[in-house]
Formats: C-alpha cells, structure tokens, sequence
C-alpha cells in the first residue's frame, strides 16, 4: 500500500505545478492585453490632442490676417494666443540705498498677442537687460516697499522694453509686463 500512497501524493503535486503555471500564463496575458489597451488609448489621446492644437495655429494666424485686413491691425486685440516670456536669469541689482546696503531682486516675464516679439525679445535680450538692470538699480527700497510704488516701477519697465523694440523693430510689441517674484532687502 505504500506503493499506491506514494504515487498519489505525487500526481496532485504536478496538477499544482501545472495549474500554477495556467495561472501565470493568463496573468501574462491579461497584463499584456491590458498595457497594449492603455498604450493604444494613450497614443490615439496624444493624436487627438496634436490635430487640435494643429487646427488652433491653423486658424489663429487666418483670423488674424482677416482682422488685419479690414482695418483693425492694432496686434493688442488681435486673436492671437497670449505668449508668455520670462526674461531669464534673475535680476539682482544693488539699490540707489546711499544709508545702507541694500538689494533688489526680481523675476520679470513679458506678454504679448504676436509669437513674432518673442524672437525680437529674444535677439534684443542684452539691450533690454541692460536698460531693465539700469532702471532697478536707480530704485530705492523705501519706494519699491508698497504696490503704488511696485506698480511705478513695472510701467517704467515695460516702457523700457517698449522703446527698445520701437527703436529696433518699429513697434512696442510687448504688452504688459509683470514681476513674477519680488524681493528687496
């Protein structure tokens, strides 16, 4: 009887094997279904979102141009997407302070309707930091302590860069300009 217990322990033994290994291969599988799936819906988002966006610059520019054409070619209230631009590094600047040490700090991004004056921003970078550098390190921190005195000194930064691309491009281009941090100390 020992001979007939031995190999009947024996044969469940290799069913176990046998169903462990099914149960991996349909795990295997199912994982696999599964991430194709996602990387399918993924991608097909993906082309989705692109065509979108191609469709937005698209159209964009035409009603632009359209605008343009029938007398309204002031670029501020053209239908072009706001550009952003930060006018990278940092500023740091040693303040007109004649009692004690004091700095300036600050982070400055443009904005503008036309992609166009970013590139002019971009190649009119030195002369504009340098005038922006200028026009920091005349301030004094007791006049840049309140918003009156912040909102001062942002109109009088965004007419620098205005000048600049006026006298090199012919127009403002910038529309706005903003302190996106603020530190004097």
């Amino acid at each position: 009887m020992a001979v007939k217990g031995t190999p009947a322990e024996a044969k469940p033994e290799k069913k176990k094997k046998g169903g462990v290994s099914l149960i991996v291969v349909i795990l295997l599988v199912l994982v696999a279904g599964g991430g194709g799936a996602a990387g399918v819906w993924l991608l097909s988002h993906k082309k989705a979102a692109a065509a979108t966006t191609e469709q937005a610059e698209e159209a964009a520019p035409a009603h632009a141009d359209a605008h343009d054409e029938h007398g309204g070619g002031d670029k501020k209230k053209s239908a072009g997407a706001i550009e952003y631009f930060g006018l990278d590094p940092t500023f740091v600047v040693n303040t007109a302070d004649e009692d004690t040490q004091h700095y300036l700090q600050t982070d400055v991004q443009v904005m503008t309707h036309n992609a166009t004056v970013v590139d002019a921003v971009k190649l009119h970078m030195p002369r504009i930091r340098n005038n922006l550098l200028l026009l920091f390190s005349a301030q004094r921190c007791a006049d840049v302590r309140d918003r009156a005195g912040r909102e001062k000194l942002q109109a009088a930064a965004l007419k620098e860069v205005q000048d600049v691309l006026t006298a090199e491009t012919g127009k403002p281009g910038v529309e706005a300009l903003y302190f996106t941090s603020f530190v004097t100390q």
